[in-house]
């Protein structure tokens, strides 16, 4: 049940999908008036930018890149930049490949910030991947080296799919997903970053990788073992999202993070993949041994599966597999409150959130957790929680109300308490959004609302 454990302080990232053709069909419309009322984003500890649209890919510096036009814009390879050998520490392969590089502009940050997660969505066929890179400054001016977030591709064939754990500068960290100052409590602060893509392809091939979104979520919340109550909306609402058990699957190709018991993260991906009318097909599935139910759970295990890591439960590769489903877009962010979750809710968007809890902390639960993934589908009208927990014996049983208060409280604090009382670090209100690349009037309006637009 276990996927982001205490070492990750929080998981923070953005949906930024909406087109300038989606911006207008809303601005026409009722929604333009609630959206531009709407407040931009959950206050100061949080903030979002991410690269999507033709004129994005237009910015910035290429080295042998190209923005492509069309119903979703992207960044290609125009001419390769040069070549380069890489030896995968995953298999001990190595092999030569052609590259071409873009580094966004410089983003001056709304929020100094002690961490920062990038998400990236993007077509990587057989040949290709792509390597993330993220680069901060601090507030006198000194910046990070370039730290790589992720080398990602949506296959297993050519490399593994890898984090690069403990790169550090010694006064900043990568840990997995996350780039975390090192001594917040001392005051250093990132107050601007960029990206660096460099998109890779077989020596002589035709055409690369393609990457439609990306960017970079960076915060900067406060220690704090409780949070404020929020005020329930009063109306009852709930989605229709599909209920997959991670515990079926468990003893189930123990390779990826040792089988199902560890998969909550790729369940509660493929739970809200399915809402939006996506699924594995039969090819992708045909691994999977035929005595197996659900083997799309299979399927979303392998293609999240970090080498580095040795789990499924790296949170931006999880955005990313969202987002190898035609015309699904999928960020990682931070929500500030119960009803920023409620808004998305009734805008027809399930959100995947992370929290950690003792098994009393969490009134019909059952268990504990140092970090699990479960999908919130609606609300009471009492304003309690309805989920969808993967860590459930059976498809059936997945569906859980919990109450309120504990389910915010376990989900959005930063600090808490474990089993043997020592102090650890708590999600802070961390959670995946999955959504249409085009999302609809209601939805734009609810996104600009919680600040991911």
């Amino acid at each position: 049940m276990t996927a982001p454990t205490p070492r990750r302080a929080v998981l923070v990232a953005a949906l930024a999908v909406a087109t300038a053709a989606t911006a207008a069909t809303v601005s026409g419309g009722g929604a333009s008036a609630a959206a531009a009322s709407a407040p931009r984003g959950p206050g100061r500890n949080v903030d979002n930018r991410f690269w999507f649209s033709y004129e994005h890919w237009l910015a910035g510096a290429h080295e042998g890149t190209a923005a492509a036009g069309g119903a979703r814009p992207g960044l290609e390879i125009r001419t390769a930049a040069g070549r380069t050998e890489y030896a995968d520490p995953h298999t001990g392969r190595k092999s030569v490949w052609e590259y071409a590089t873009w580094t966004s502009p410089v983003h001056r940050s709304a929020v100094p910030a002690t961490e920062a997660i990038a998400s990236w969505n993007a077509r990587t066929p057989a040949g290709t991947w792509i390597q993330i890179e993220l680069r901060g400054t601090y507030e006198d001016g000194t910046a990070t080296p370039w730290y790589v977030m992720g080398r990602w591709a949506s296959g297993d064939g050519d490399i593994r799919r890898t984090s690069l754990d403990g790169q550090t500068d010694g006064l900043s960290t990568v840990w997995t997903d996350t780039l975390a100052v090192d001594a917040p409590a001392g005051g250093l602060r990132l107050t601007d970053w960029q990206l660096r893509l460099t998109l890779y392809r077989r020596p002589g091939a035709d055409r690369g990788p393609t990457v439609w979104l990306a960017g970079a979520m960076v915060s900067d919340v406060p220690d704090r073992f409780t949070v404020p109550a929020s005020t329930p909306s009063g109306q009852a609402h709930e989605l229709k999202v599909p209920r997959y058990s991670q515990e079926v699957h468990t003893g189930r190709y123990p390779e990826y993070d040792n089988g199902g018991e560890a998969w909550c993260s790729p369940t509660s991906s493929q739970m809200v993949i399915e809402f939006w009318g996506r699924r594995a097909d039969a090819d992708s599935t045909a691994w999977v041994d035929p005595r197996y139910s659900d083997p799309q759970v299979c399927h979303a295990a392998r293609s999240t599966y970090d080498a580095a890591y040795k789990g499924c439960g790296n949170w931006p590769f999880n955005a990313a597999y969202a987002a190898t489903y035609r015309t699904l877009a999928g960020v990682v962010t931070r929500l500030a409150s119960l009803a920023d979750l409620e808004a998305l809710v009734r805008a027809g968007i399930p959100v995947i959130t992370s929290q950690s809890f003792r098994a009393e902390e969490l009134t019909g639960a059952g268990y504990g957790t140092a970090g699990h993934l479960m999908t919130v589908i609606g609300f009471t009208a009492a304003g309690d929680v309805v989920v969808n927990d993967p860590h459930s014996p059976d498809n059936p049983s997945v569906r859980r109300v919990y109450k309120r208060r504990e389910f915010e409280n376990v989900w959005l604090r930063t600090k808490r308490h474990n089993a043997a009382g020592k102090a650890v670090s708590g999600a802070g209100g961390v959670c995946y959004l999955y959504a249409p690349a085009v999302p609809g009037p209601a939805q734009i309006v609810a996104l600009r609302a919680v600040g991911v637009l």
